[in-house]
């Protein structure tokens, strides 16, 4: 990426969502938050299908109860995952943590360490925040060459196999956020937007703001 292009994009505010978004340690909970998680040593225990398939069993059997899930991917030696937590974030983690470690025991015969002690997060602040890492977390497998596209990576939820809760209502970009019908009494109803079509909508938002401004740098150093 061209200087003229990075300072462009930095003063429109759009030059984070290339990047990898920055980490905030949990203050609270009942909120939304990344959470990041890697094996022992990185050892890259997830390239193996079954070891995958048995984390992604872990996160649903703990959605809705512990947290919601928003999206995830299991990387070979690590996961991310956007959760809304209903109670508390380290107890959310440890759930998913300890019960997979106790079925790979039981159900995988192994007794190796899995996971490095601890997480990281990061509280999601506004609509902007929650689309840089939703974008984030479904171009990992990409970045590192696992695949061409998002939805070609079995273990995303961006292959589109997988139920998601929805974005939460008050990080949903203003146009895209349900009508409040006590104020806005006449107006018909409108059928709530699914999760897949936000992030579609926030993503062709952001791709058309980039390529306006880079079109516009390029122009003024012609």
């Amino acid at each position: 990426m061209g200087a003229n292009i990075e300072a462009a994009l930095a003063a429109e505010g759009l030059l984070k969502i290339i990047m990898k978004p920055q980490r905030e340690h949990a203050t609270n909970n009942a909120q939304t938050y990344m959470i990041t998680s890697s094996t022992w040593e990185r050892r890259s225990l997830f390239q193996n299908e079954r070891w995958a398939r048995l984390l992604i069993n872990t996160l649903y059997h703990y959605r809705t109860s512990a947290y919601l899930l928003h999206e995830f991917v299991i990387m070979p030696d690590h996961f991310h995952a956007l959760i809304s937590s209903q109670a508390s974030l380290e107890k959310a983690v440890q759930f998913i943590k300890g019960d997979f470690s106790y079925r790979a025991k039981k159900e995988l015969g192994s007794n190796m360490e899995v996971w490095q002690k601890g997480f990281q997060d990061h509280r999601i602040r506004d609509a902007s925040d929650y689309a840089v890492h939703v974008a984030y977390i479904r171009n990992n497998p990409v970045k590192e060459r696992l695949c061409a596209g998002p939805d070609e990576f079995p273990y995303s939820s961006a292959h589109g196999e997988f139920e998601l809760d929805a974005v939460p209502q008050g990080l949903k970009p203003e146009e895209l956020r349900e009508p409040d019908t006590a104020r806005l009494e006449g107006v018909p109803f409108q059928s709530k937007t699914s999760n897949q079509t936000n992030v579609a909508a926030e993503a062709a938002l952001l791709q058309s703001k980039t390529e306006h401004v880079a079109l516009q740098s390029k122009a003024k150093t012609a």
